[in-house]
């Protein structure tokens, strides 16, 4: 199975980038399966149900979020229709929406695809750890999924490679989100499980993590109210991950960065 994701899309920058990048991926590539953090697509600030459908529309399968699920309201009543649309999974019990879903690929195959949140210097949520447990205890690798994908957004670099370990041989490929910076960490862990602590954002990477950077740096220097933080909008990149798995052990085979448009050194993994 071939997949790509790709972390958080910022602002308009971020739309058009994956938008104007995305098809090349498509036919360099031919992913069986697209997923796309969508969390600060809306102005930086949460999704909507206009977005999310324009994502769909791209061609991409699954939506994942993070901490900014909520902050376009009219998300919380679309994510419970929309199956495709996931938040992390250790909210509440009671929280709308799911954090996971198996979801069939282009070549039939079955993709479990997880998002967990974070708890270091991140809202209080329930435990990560115990939360995917419970998902991976009621369905198997290969029993009831040919593919399993696990998004950690989160902060701490700790905190996500020490969930990529723990899942290593467990699933395909653990990935964190959030940071909005590409790390050069890409690998196959020891046991299979593919890795890399942060994918980066899809937006304008002369800025502060996707925002204009003056209103950043006044914040910074000021420590007092002051313009909200907007989304620089020049032209964007989009930064992601490639990966190719096993056919009989599910396992990761293959493993690369994907930079394409915008300021960024670009890079296309190879299709062979």
């Amino acid at each position: 199975m071939k997949l790509v994701y790709f972390g958080d899309v910022v602002g308009k920058s971020g739309r058009v980038a994956l938008q104007k990048h995305l098809p090349r991926v498509i036919e360099h590539l031919n992913p069986d399966f697209i997923i796309v953090n969508g969390e600060n697509a809306a102005h930086g600030f949460g999704i909507t149900e206009k977005i999310c459908k324009q994502f769909f529309d791209m061609g991409v399968d699954v939506v994942t979020t993070g901490n900014h699920v909520w902050d376009q309201r009219e998300i919380i009543n679309f994510i419970g229709d929309e199956p495709r649309l996931l938040r992390p999974l250790n909210y509440p019990e009671l929280t709308p929406g799911n954090g996971s879903g198996v979801f069939e690929s282009r070549n039939g195959e079955r993709v479990l695809v997880a998002q967990v949140m974070g708890r270091l210097f991140m809202d209080s949520l329930d435990d990560p750890f115990v939360a995917i447990d419970r998902v991976l205890e009621k369905s198997k690798l290969r029993s009831h999924f040919d593919c399993a994908v696990i998004d950690i957004h989160a902060e701490a670099t700790s905190e996500k490679m020490a969930f990529g370990h723990y899942l290593d041989g467990k699933v395909s490929m653990v990935v964190g989100t959030h940071s909005h910076i590409p790390t050069a960490d890409a690998q196959i862990l020891n046991k299979g499980t593919g890795y890399q602590t942060d994918l980066g954002m899809c937006g304008d990477y002369d800025s502060v993590i996707g925002m204009k950077s003056n209103i950043a740096i006044d914040k910074f220097m000021k420590k007092m109210p002051s313009e909200r933080l907007s989304p620089a909008d020049g032209e964007g990149t989009i930064c992601g991950i490639y990966l190719e798995t096993n056919n009989q052990t599910s396992m990761a085979s293959k493993i690369d960065p994907i930079r394409l448009g915008g300021r960024l050194k670009n890079y296309m993994p190879d299709n062979k």
